[in-house]
């Protein structure tokens, strides 16, 4: 049941501390589409696409209407296209990954996932395959967003995979080097990545998933910034860190109570599975819509500080908290997202020299994803790209939770310069690898870090 007090108070939050609904994700299974011929399987894939996703806008417009709500983005998530293009060559991959940018503009979406590949273990040949694709198709497409998954608890740590990506990335931004190296923000390196996640770049519709389904996600640090704000400032200073724990957990419950019924809607009203809601606290670039807003508001006036991370660790625990509590099924990742370029707090702090990638490091264990939309110089080596994703999968791996890597190499430009990427993405100043270089014979081992001891649960 949802009571009127907390569907009102949602609205108010909507209208006044930019609450949206961040993303609809339609999650639509391709394996039935696969086929040795190219030709055969882009058709399937776009007849598929077309079928499932044909009102997909409009009923999202009807919705956005009927409840004041704004949903941002439209998006889609696939099956990852390693599995489905199994059999293909390079040249297959490439014209899988054309169809997709295609058919997802026609059917007005603003995304694609899926484009991915999951080598914790080992790497087949189409997986390979698509690793090499990479730096041409994010490169040449528009909307395709790929993501590669390279450790897990249960499998260990896949470090040639880590390896090969470090050149890729340094691949794609080269030939992205007129927006920034902007083509590495749409590439997602994970450890444990979740199957139902619905949020850019990193979703793909995952194995044990619905033949279709719609994941939700809603996002909320204006809201929840407005509601630390309001109580430290109503009681005078005066307030412990418990009680600002239950204001978060109250203000993510009547959050991910209205999320729900927007997904549910929308999922009737396509005629689809309702999957899951995912209450992320997803910063923008916008003033007043920052994670790190909320961490200033509980009194850490200069992010990076000690205390940042635990901070950090109160807010993802008391948003977990309430959307488990308003929801039996919020799912993805959940929590707080700190990408650097798409947070102005974040970002401000990070000219300033306060927020180092050591600090971000270390707040990642406590939060939801990992390295998230940082620009480091663009003449890092890919050695120490690849040691850098290492450590996040590590992270990972050890802690039984889903970390990821978006870090972008900027050609051209060195620390104290400015990477702009625009819209979303937002932009930040180069942040600084300390020691870069310093683990090129660690990563040149190649092979696989085994699965930590506490893999073995069964």
């Amino acid at each position: 049941m949802y009571r009127s007090e907390d569907v009102l108070a949602t609205l108010e939050m909507t209208r006044q501390h930019k609450l949206d609904v961040r993303t609809i994700t339609l999650g639509i299974e391709l394996r039935s589409c696969s086929s040795p011929d190219t030709d055969t399987l882009c058709g399937r894939i776009r007849a598929r696409i077309l079928r499932t996703a044909a009102r997909m806008k409009d009923v999202c417009s009807e919705v956005e209407n009927r409840y004041g709500i704004p949903i941002v983005n439209r998006r889609i998530s696939v099956t990852p296209i390693a599995e489905v293009a199994a059999g293909q060559d390079a040249e297959g991959f490439l014209a899988v990954a054309r169809t997709l940018d295609e058919v997802v503009a026609e059917v007005g979406v603003d995304l694609v996932g899926g484009y991915s590949a999951l080598v914790q273990k080992g790497t087949t040949r189409a997986a390979a395959l698509l690793i090499d694709s990479l730096p041409e198709v994010l490169s040449t497409t528009k909307r395709v967003c790929a993501s590669v998954n390279v450790g897990t608890t249960a499998a260990g740590i896949n470090m040639d995979a880590i390896a090969r990506l470090g050149h890729v990335l340094k691949e794609i931004a080269e030939r992205t080097k007129d927006s920034d190296g902007f083509g590495c923000a749409k590439l997602v390196i994970f450890a444990n990545a979740p199957t139902d996640n619905p949020f850019m770049a990193g979703a793909f519709h995952g194995v044990g998933e619905p033949d279709v389904v719609v994941n939700i996600g809603v996002s909320g640090p204006g809201v929840v910034k407005a509601a630390v704000a309001g109580l430290v400032e109503s009681s005078g200073g005066r307030v412990s860190l418990g009680e600002i724990a239950e204001e978060i957990k109250h203000t993510a419950f009547r959050v991910t109570r209205v999320g729900e019924l927007i997904g549910r809607e929308v999922a009737s009203r396509l005629g689809v599975n309702f999957g899951i809601l995912d209450l992320s606290l997803a910063p923008t670039p916008a003033v007043g819509d920052s994670v790190g807003e909320i961490l200033q508001a509980m009194g850490v006036k200069r992010l990076g500080a000690p205390g940042s991370t635990a901070a950090l660790a109160l807010l993802n625990d008391a948003v977990k908290k309430g959307g488990a509590f308003a929801s039996s099924s919020v799912g993805g990742m959940s929590g707080a997202f700190i990408p650097v370029s798409e947070d102005s707090a974040l970002g401000d702090a990070v000219a300033a020299g306060d927020l180092t990638l050591n600090k971000l490091e270390a707040m990642t264990a406590v939060c939801s994803v990992g390295l998230d939309m940082i620009p480091v110089p663009g003449d890092t080596d890919p050695e120490t790209l690849a040691a850098l994703i290492a450590d996040e999968i590590a992270i990972g791996v050890i802690n039984h939770k889903t970390t990821a890597v978006r870090v972008i190499p900027v050609p051209g430009k060195t620390i104290g310069d400015k990477a702009v990427f625009g819209g979303l993405f937002g932009e930040s100043v180069i942040v600084p690898i300390h020691a870069a270089g310093g683990s090129t014979d660690f990563v040149r081992h190649g092979g696989r870090i085994p699965a930590p001891l506490s893999s073995l649960r069964n």
